[in-house]
């Protein structure tokens, strides 16, 4: 597995996460929905990114 990609999937999915609740209205970055799906978007970040290493490998 390469750890590049897994933290760059982990990195990119966990600012998307943390962004979606802003999508739909809550204007608090640092509020409680924004750090709960920034921690989903990491969770999905690595099952990605580890899907996509062995993918590749």
């Amino acid at each position: 597995m390469n750890k590049t990609i897994i933290m760059f999937f982990t990195g990119l999915f966990g600012i998307i996460g943390g962004y979606v609740p802003f999508l739909f209205g809550d204007t608090n970055f640092f509020g409680g929905w924004s750090i709960f799906m920034g921690f989903v978007g990491g969770i999905f970040g690595i099952w990605l990114g580890v899907w996509v290493s062995k993918r590749l490998a």
